[in-house]
Order: structure tokens, then C-alpha cells, then sequence
């Protein structure tokens, strides 16, 4: 009886350690798939000299981050467009206009300046097709569109201030409500009675770091946003260093995502786990605004330490597992019967 025990708990450790392998190599394999879409620019050839047309165009996408032929989707109800030439309806003149559209993708034809302008000096020419083509001021122009990519169009919709100060009261009140049912009816929840793994708290660490290196990088270097906002990527190595290293947290956060579900469905039962999984996603979202917010006041720096200190504190004084069930390795705080297969351990 004794030998069949311990040749159970030798198959239950050598199934933790290659879970935990297959997890490595995963990772691994990952790693690999995103440094490798990254392409190195074509050099210069020697001896090109630019013209003076050239020079404007660097010196003008060095500044506004985009130039001719970059590519946009309209997300206004409508974009007015003037068919004549600018100096027209500068000068006023009567002008024609035509329309596009919501969701349509409109290119950028030509890019001009005129200092004689007191609204805006910079004009710049859409089009749509070869018909639909026609001059706005760029401020109108950036105002009613967005870059045609999906990571901008995520961007986007995340940046709108209405949108965050809705979803900071949404939030909040999810989230004070379903920690109060949680906690009522006993159940497992991060931070309080929180189960026998590291990777919910180190989730909410990881979305608290987020948060404040994105208003990091909002206080300190607006414009490196605003030109990942039109040229974004997905490997954090073909970017600056703090953009990288905001990405590589993002990047993270879907690692330990994955880790911190596979652990949850692991360790309680499908009720408990969607439970427990919501209570999460509560305390993540409370973590984003907070720190977020707090951090565009310079409040967000002090606060982080104190929740990592928070964290960590609750993690190994009252989640870490210090046993293992002898029947079915479940990880365990303390000795006593295990919930899973119901061994006594002592």
C-alpha cells in the first residue's frame, strides 16, 4: 500500500514538472515567433541625395508621424471634402464639397501649407477613389479619422474619455459588488482567501505595472505614443525602449492569462473557478483605473509600491502552498484533507 502511494505521488510530481516544461517551451517558442517578424530597413544606397520635395516630405512625417499614401478609415457619421483648390476657399470663394463616409478608407493624395491660413496652415487631400477626392484642414481631418490597422483602431477606441470615465464607474461598481458576494458567500478571491497559485497575483501585478507605464509614457514622451499610434507593431523589439517594455507587459499579461486559467480550472471546480475568475477580472479592472489615473497626477508611483508590498505580503503569508496532497499533488496551504480528492494529509 505504501509502495503504490509513493509510486502515485512520483507520477503526480513527474506531470507537474512536465506541465511546467510544455509551459517553458511554449514560451520559448513564442519568444521566437515574435522576434522574428521583425524586418530590418532597407538601407539608403550611396551617394542618394533628396530633393527638396523629399526633405519637406521627412521633415513633415517627422513631425505629424504621416505623409502621402498613408492610409485612413473615417470615423465620423461624414467628412466634408472640398474639391477645388485650397487658395479658393481660403481666399472665399464659393467652393463644392462631397462627402465620405463612416468606415470608409480614404488615402492621403497630397499634403500642402499655407501660411495665409489663421485656421489651419496645413491642408491635406483625401481620396477615396480616383472621384471622390477633395482638401480639409488636417486638424478637421484627424479629428474624424483613424489609422486603417487594428492595433490603432484599439487604440482609439481606448483613448476616448468618455469611454474611460463610463468604464471607471462601471467598474468600480462591479467590482465593490462582486467582491462583497464573493466574500458573503466564502468563496476564493484574489488578495483575500485566494487559491494556492502565484499567477493571479502576479496578473494584477502585471496590470498595475501596465497601467503605469502607459501614463508613464503619456507624461513623458507624448509624441513616441502618438507615432506608435500610427505605426504600431506587435514586437516589442523593433520599438524604443519604453515602448518595449510596454508591450513586452502586454505580451505578459497573455502568458500569465493563460497560466492563471489553466491554474484556476485546475484547482477549484467550474462554479468556484467562474466565481473566482470574475472577482479577478474585477480587481484587474479597478487596478487599471486606479493606477492609471492616479499616475497622470504623479500619485500612481508610491501607490504601485504599496500594492506590490500588499500583494506580495498576502501571497506568502497566506496563499503560497507549503504542502502537496500524497494522492493527487494537489498544491495545499496546510495539512488536513485534500478538497480535490479528499485524502487525508497529515
Amino acid at each position: 500500500m505504501r509502495n503504490e502511494r509513493m509510486t502515485r505521488k512520483m507520477m503526480c510530481r513527474l506531470l507537474r514538472k512536465l506541465t511546467a516544461l510544455s509551459f517553458i517551451i511554449y514560451h520559448l517558442l513564442f519568444s521566437v515567433a515574435l522576434t522574428s517578424c521583425y524586418r530590418q530597413p532597407s538601407p539608403t544606397p550611396d551617394g542618394w541625395v533628396p530633393t527638396a520635395e523629399q526633405v519637406d516630405s521627412v521633415s513633415f512625417y517627422t513631425t505629424h508621424h504621416y505623409t502621402q499614401n498613408y492610409n485612413f478609415v473615417v470615423t465620423a457619421d461624414s467628412l466634408p471634402l472640398i474639391i477645388q483648390q485650397p487658395g479658393e476657399a481660403i481666399g472665399g470663394m464659393l467652393v463644392d464639397t462631397i462627402r465620405v463616409h463612416r468606415d470608409e478608407r480614404i488615402v492621403v493624395a497630397d499634403i500642402a501649407t499655407f501660411a495665409s491660413d489663421t485656421i489651419d496652415s496645413v491642408w491635406v487631400q483625401v481620396a477615396r477613389d480616383q472621384l471622390t477626392m477633395g482638401w480639409l484642414h488636417e486638424g478637421d481631418l484627424l479629428a474624424a479619422v483613424a489609422p486603417d490597422n487594428p492595433v490603432s483602431r484599439f487604440i482609439d477606441f481606448f483613448s476616448d474619455s468618455h469611454l474611460l470615465i463610463m468604464l471607471a464607474v462601471v467598474v468600480l461598481c462591479l467590482a465593490l459588488y462582486v467582491v462583497r458576494r464573493l466574500y458573503r458567500r466564502q468563496a476564493p478571491i484574489v488578495h483575500l482567501r485566494d487559491i494556492p497559485s502565484a499567477y493571479p497575483t502576479l496578473m494584477c501585478l502585471l496590470v498595475a505595472v501596465a497601467a503605469v507605464v502607459y501614463s508613464t509614457i503619456q507624461l513623458a514622451d507624448p509624441e513616441s505614443w502618438r507615432h506608435y499610434y500610427y505605426h504600431p507593431s506587435l514586437n516589442p523589439f523593433a520599438l524604443p525602449v519604453h515602448l518595449g517594455v510596454f508591450l513586452a507587459i502586454v505580451w505578459a499579461l497573455v502568458v500569465v492569462g493563460a497560466a492563471t486559467l489553466y491554474d484556476v480550472l485546475r484547482l477549484l471546480s467550474p462554479g468556484q473557478a467562474l466565481l473566482y475568475l470574475l472577482g479577478l477580472a474585477a480587481v484587474c479592472s479597478v487596478c487599471y483605473v486606479v493606477f492609471s489615473v492616479s499616475t497622470l497626477f504623479y500619485v500612481g508611483y508610491p501607490l504601485l509600491v504599496a500594492y506590490v508590498i500588499f500583494a506580495l505580503h498576502r501571497y506568502f503569508r497566506h496563499s503560497r502552498p507549503r504542502y502537496a496532497c500524497g494522492q493527487c499533488g494537489l498544491p495545499l496551504r496546510s495539512k488536513g484533507r485534500c478538497p480535490r480528492c479528499g485524502s487525508m494529509n497529515v
